[in-house]
């Protein structure tokens, strides 16, 4: 098994398990009153992510590993653990906002709105640029761009309709 194979094998796990907590918290949310908000391009960032990954195993997975580019992503992974430990039972691949729950201001996003979402970005650049593939993570950071425009709006609408309902 080469390098670049170990590390896409760690990834789709990694991604694997993500889904699973994710629906997990989904759950729980739903279950504590919480709401869903623009469900309609979940399936579109579903669609992207996964085709990212498909596309790194097709292309990726014989390639040499650029180890600066690996480090990077790897530091990619710290970061996103602390978002992860931050947001708790909160964190979800979905927008879900629970009424009356206070935005959290700790950890990363006292530095920052989104670092998920940061994070992510980063990473659909670094993984290709660390397999040597520098044209997949452009096309994929200009899809992600996009994908994020979208969730982005549908996100600030949410908060902003929840918190004007809640301080009503």
């Amino acid at each position: 098994m080469t390098l670049a194979t170990t590390i896409l094998l760690v990834v789709t796990l990694q991604r694997l398990g993500e889904l699973v907590l994710a629906r997990h918290n989904t759950a729980r949310l739903l279950a504590k009153g919480a709401i869903e908000i623009g469900a309609r391009h979940y399936p579109l960032l579903v669609a992207m992510h996964a085709a990212w990954l498909a596309c790194l195993w097709i292309w990726g997975r014989d390639q040499s590993v650029d180890l600066t580019a690996l480090s990077a992503f790897i530091v990619m992974q710290g970061v996103r653990l602390w978002v992860l430990l931050t947001l708790g039972e909160r964190w979800t691949t979905r927008i879900i906002v629970l009424p009356g729950a206070p935005l959290v201001t700790s950890g990363p996003y006292r530095y920052f709105s989104h670092p998920n979402y940061a994070v992510v970005a980063a990473e659909i650049a670094l993984l290709p640029l660390a397999l040597h593939l520098p044209l997949l993570a452009l096309v994929f950071t200009l899809l992600n761009a996009a994908v994020l425009a979208i969730r982005l709006r549908a996100e600030h609408r949410a908060l902003s309709a929840v918190n004007a309902r809640f301080a009503a």
